[in-house]
Formats: structure tokens, C-alpha cells, sequence
């Protein structure tokens, strides 16, 4: 296959290191990727390339990645879309999949992860009830989330609605809990 004929992958990740190490993983596994660092360039070369797939980072900019899923998958509706995260949970894992989004993985993520999400045939949600209750640290971060993705990522307005300093709210986001 020639680098004409390759898949296309577009990189939306406001992170310039991540976006250019994934960018350059990808081109290396001869895909043809293009990267963008914001809404309005990933829209543009959405439009201009109408890649097959693409890797989105669910916060942009501090602002919700999932407002671009509707507007990528007008510019091709066949596109297969991974929503990238670092602030997993399942009420924006829904939403995620709700909008159009095909795949959804956690940070940190290798290529090869990626790749097998982007190619996936079925959504895979684990969200079958564990036997033992979710502890206090995990219900506050699902709740957490479950605000931000009401207010589009915005951390202001959810540390509004919290009742909650911002500061405060941005020290809990920083702290995942662990995985049970």
C-alpha cells in the first residue's frame, strides 16, 4: 500500500507532546495522520482529509472534546471516532458512545491499543456491577464526571455547580482513583 492509499487518522489532542508522539507512532505503522491541537483546525482538516479514524482527547483547551463528535462525523459519517482520556468514567463513557463515538479508552494508552480500539468491531463498556459497592473516592469521581460532562468540560462552571473552589476541584480531577 502506498501513502496515497493509507488510512487516514486524525490526532485532536491539545497536549503538543502527546499529539506529536502519537502523530509520528501511527505515521511509523503507515498510517497517513494529521494532528490538531484545537477545535477549529481539527474541523479544517476534518474537512479537507476525511480521515477514516480519529483520536480524540475528551478535554480540549479545558473545554469538552465531545462537542466535536457530530460536526467530525458530518465531514465523513463512516469515520470511526476513539474518545482519549485521562478523566475516565462511565457517565462520559456513555455520552461518548451517545454521540457517535465508536471507541473510548483511558490514559495513559499505547499505539497498539489505540489501533485495536480504532478496529474493534463492538463497543466494549465494562460496566457489569462489581459484587463489592463502588468505595467513597470512586462515587465522588463518577459524580465529578457526570458534572463536568453537564457543564462540556468546563472546570469553572462545574466547581460552580459543585459548590466547590475550583483549586479544589482541579486537585480531585488530578487524582484518579483506583481501579476496583
Amino acid at each position: 500500500m502506498n501513502a496515497q492509499d493509507a488510512p487516514h487518522i486524525l490526532v485532536i489532542d491539545d497536549d503538543p507532546v502527546f499529539n506529536r508522539v502519537l502523530t509520528r507512532a501511527l505515521g511509523q505503522r503507515g498510517y497517513r495522520v494529521f494532528g490538531a491541537a484545537d477545535p477549529e483546525s481539527a474541523l479544517d482538516l476534518a474537512r479537507e482529509h476525511e480521515p477514516e479514524y480519529v483520536v480524540l482527547d475528551l478535554n480540549i483547551g479545558g473545554s469538552s472534546g465531545l462537542r466535536l463528535i457530530e460536526p467530525l462525523l458530518a465531514a465523513n459519517p463512516d469515520c470511526r471516532i476513539l474518545v482519549l482520556t485521562g478523566y475516565a468514567s462511565i457517565a462520559t463513557t456513555v455520552d461518548a458512545i451517545k454521540l457517535g463515538a465508536t471507541q473510548y479508552l483511558a490514559k495513559p494508552a499505547d499505539v497498539d491499543a489505540i489501533l485495536k480500539a480504532l478496529s474493534a468491531t463492538e463497543v466494549v463498556i465494562d460496566d457489569t456491577p462489581s459484587a463489592a459497592p463502588m468505595s467513597v473516592d470512586r462515587l465522588e469521581w463518577e459524580h465529578i464526571q457526570r458534572v463536568l460532562g453537564e457543564h462540556d468540560g468546563n472546570i469553572s462552571a462545574t466547581a460552580r455547580a459543585l459548590k466547590m473552589h475550583r483549586r479544589t476541584l482541579q486537585r480531585k480531577l488530578a487524582k484518579r482513583p483506583v481501579k476496583e
